[in-house]
């Protein structure tokens, strides 16, 4: 299902959820340090860079394309997170991966069109910061302790590198699927 809307075109999952894909940027491989992104409604508060999937489109391709119009960053697409459920202001799905940044821009075109700005964040003070105002941004970032980043050992399953679970919680916080594949076997499916 599709909706139109001026100059974006909003695509809905067969169960209504809005599709929506995001990235976690992070500095380099440690993962420590995450790019966050001024909300173009709220110029004073940040958010995690993201947004809707149009027609056709691929939730990495999605995600990447965000980050690159809201960030002005580019990067390699590691493993997705999770996908989160959320249900409190309006009904969306959203498929949230990690990026290591290569390549920042000194101008993008959200910086342009809409004044963006952009800060990195040590993930701790970034949880607090999304906490405040988006607590489903602040969840994507909790989440990141639990699934498996490139130098973890055993414990992320079985070798298909595919751990699926899920936690259902009361309505006022996001349902997820956390599903720690690495990115190489997304784009490849």
């Amino acid at each position: 299902m599709m909706k139109f809307k001026p100059n974006q075109t909003r695509t809905y999952d067969g169960e209504g959820f809005k599709r929506r894909a995001a990235c976690l940027c992070f500095r380099n491989e440690k993962e420590d340090e995450v790019i966050l992104v001024s909300s173009s409604r709220h110029p004073d508060q940040w958010i995690v860079p993201g947004g809707g999937m149009e027609p056709e489109e691929e939730p990495y391709g999605a995600a990447v394309r965000e980050v690159y119009e809201e960030a002005g960053v580019k990067g390699q697409l590691g493993r997705l997170l999770g996908i989160f459920e959320h249900n409190q202001d309006s009904k969306h799905r959203t498929y949230v991966y990690t990026l290591i940044v290569t390549e920042i821009l000194e101008d993008w075109e959200d910086s342009v069109n809409i004044g963006r700005k952009r800060k990195w964040f040590k993930v701790d003070e970034a949880i607090r910061v999304l906490q405040r105002h988006r607590p489903v941004h602040a969840e994507y970032l909790r989440r990141l302790t639990n699934t498996c980043n490139p130098d973890c050992s055993s414990m992320c399953g079985p070798p298909n590198g595919n751990t699926p679970s899920s936690q259902v919680t009361d309505n006022n916080t996001p349902h997820y699927v956390v599903c720690s594949t690495q990115g190489s076997d997304l784009v490849n499916r």
